[in-house]
């Protein structure tokens, strides 16, 4: 399996629920806790272009992987900085070479690209969740995302306000794949809307 494949693959997944996001729902709440549905797609948009540029220069400064802009197109802003990913990975060759990837360290261009494909699937789930719009990730994506979340520390110290993730959420232990994906990066996988 090509990594590159499955990652331009959860793009596109992320892509379709981007697509459906209607201008009155930007300021819609999400079960990430400081974003509304604008900031999570800035923020989307942001990690797209730092990817790119880590992938393209070894690493990226903070302002570009926070500084991404929607402009009045967030979908167009997305497909861009989308497509700047791939285009940045697309040299098969270099995918052992390292770059640095925002506050989690120096890694393998192959393994940033299991990270961006780790967003991707549940960042669409939680734009789904705040459109109140059906979201089903490929099992393959949610196999290779949920062993990823798995490594990820979960201490006091790694997670909570102002870090990457919440503290991992308790899930029953016949929990699906994608629900128990979702409690280790710290979501509640029955999170309702406050607006619902």
């Amino acid at each position: 399996m090509d990594v590159r494949d499955l990652d331009r693959r959860a793009g596109a997944v992320l892509g379709e629920v981007v697509m459906q996001v209607r201008a009155e729902q930007l300021w819609f709440p999400t079960p990430c806790p400081d974003w509304t549905v604008r900031g999570l797609l800035r923020h989307i948009v942001s990690d797209n272009e730092g990817f790119a540029a880590a992938a393209a220069n070894g690493s990226a400064p903070v302002q570009t992987w926070n500084g991404g802009r929607l402009g009045d197109n967030p979908a167009g802003a997305y497909r861009r900085s989308n497509v700047k990913v791939a285009e940045a990975f697309a040299d098969g060759g270099a995918l052992d070479r390292p770059i640095e990837v925002r506050e989690f360290g120096t890694f393998p261009r192959r393994v940033a690209l299991t990270f961006h494909q780790l967003d991707c699937i549940v960042h669409a789930w939680d734009l789904a969740k705040a459109i109140d719009i059906p979201y089903d990730p490929p099992l393959d994506m949610v196999e290779m995302a949920l062993g990823l979340a798995r490594r990820i520390p979960d201490t006091d110290s790694s997670r909570g306000p102002g870090a990457a993730f919440e503290r991992a959420v308790k899930v029953p232990g016949d929990a699906s794949d994608f629900d128990t994906l979702l409690a280790l990066l710290g979501r509640n996988p029955d999170w309702v809307s406050p607006l619902d």
